[in-house]
C-alpha cells in the first residue's frame, strides 16, 4: 500500500468501496467488513497477479481503487467456485 501512495485509513476506505463495487457488480449479499477485507485483500491479490504477468499497475488512489475492485471479484469469484 505505501507503494500505491495510500495510506492504511485511505487503503481501508477505498477497499470498502472497492469491495462494496465488486459485491454489487457479482450480486453477492456481504457486510462492510467482509467488504473492507475483499477491498484491501484484493488488491492485494490483483497486484501479485500483475506482477506475475509483468502489468505495471496504475498508482495512487485510483490505482488501487481497480485493482482492489479486480482483486475482490476474483476472490468473489474463487468462492463460488470452492462453495460447489
Amino acid at each position: 500500500m505505501e507503494n500505491a501512495g495510500v495510506g492504511w485509513i485511505a487503503a481501508i476506505i477505498i477497499g470498502g468501496f472497492a469491495g462494496w463495487l465488486a459485491e454489487k457488480v457479482m450480486h453477492s449479499n456481504m457486510g462492510v467488513f467482509m467488504n473492507i477485507l475483499l477491498g484491501i485483500i484484493g488488491a492485494i491479490v490483483a497486484n501479485w497477479i500483475l506482477g506475475i504477468l509483468q502489468i505495471q499497475p496504475l498508482s495512487g488512489w485510483l490505482g488501487y481503487l481497480i485493482t482492489g475492485f479486480v482483486g475482490a471479484c476474483i476472490l468473489i469469484a474463487i468462492g463460488r467456485l470452492i462453495r460447489r
